[in-house]
């Protein structure tokens, strides 16, 4: 009960539970996690599924490596000030959160932000060319399939990679990061201003970052993991 009223974030299931648990020190089983959280009702709230067909891809969309293929969509919020959208660009290997950005408007220009903001955070600027042999997974909005957008990202040198029609799990690494930053601030925060809104994203970002720790990286956070790719392409070269 500690550890969870200590997160930074809600939601955190039985396995990330059991991570805590070994990082504080204390080593047990996840099945005996999983069953004291069941007992006292403890476990993240679920959602139902429902049925599907066929798939239209049987790969996966994570990558091996930071910097290969990012993920990038919107959602939106009510402030003060009316609906503001929300634009997250995310890293398919690390799942760290590359850009953030919040507007009251939502057209193509807004939706570069993110992007942008990833490519001087991880290529360190703005060039023709400088972000060569990187894929952006987007949906099929009308920002993501404008002139202005796909110009904008072949002169950085980045592939544009839409989702599968009807298969919004294409774009998952993006859904699954605006879940949790719905759950863990959209949703339990009010904001006055747009501005306020966007400070808040930024710092959430840093937290998010450094803190929320991934199962498929042995319960590594995002920047761990990009900070131990880094150091191991510097000892290879």
């Amino acid at each position: 009960r500690q550890l969870l009223q200590d997160s930074p974030f809600h939601g955190e299931g039985y396995r990330k539970l059991w991570a805590r648990l070994r990082f504080a020190g204390i080593r047990t089983s996840r099945r005996r996690v999983l069953r004291l959280m069941q007992a006292h009702s403890l476990l993240a709230h679920q959602r139902a599924g429902r049925p599907r067909g066929s798939k239209a891809h049987d790969g996966t969309i994570t990558t091996e490596r930071v910097d290969l293929m990012w993920g990038t969509d919107l959602t939106s919020v009510m402030t003060g000030e009316g609906q503001a959208a929300v634009f997250i660009t995310v890293d398919h290997c690390s799942a760290e959160c590359v850009g953030i950005h919040a507007s009251r408007s939502a057209d193509r220009f807004q939706a570069l932000e993110p992007v942008k903001q990833a490519v001087r955070q991880c290529h360190g600027g703005f060039a023709k060319g400088i972000a060569a042999g990187l894929r952006l997974r987007h949906d099929h909005g009308s920002q993501y399939v404008s002139h202005d957008f796909q110009a904008e990202i072949r002169f950085f040198g980045i592939e544009s990679s839409p989702a599968f029609v009807r298969e919004p799990e294409g774009n998952g690494c993006a859904e699954r990061f605006i879940r949790v930053l719905k759950e863990n601030l959209l949703w339990v925060r009010r904001f006055d201003t747009v501005e306020e809104l966007r400070l808040a994203l930024l710092a959430f970002r840093q937290t998010y970052n450094q803190s929320w720790i991934i199962e498929r990286h042995g319960y590594r956070t995002p920047a761990q993991v990009r900070a131990e790719q880094a150091s191991a392409r510097l000892m290879a070269a």
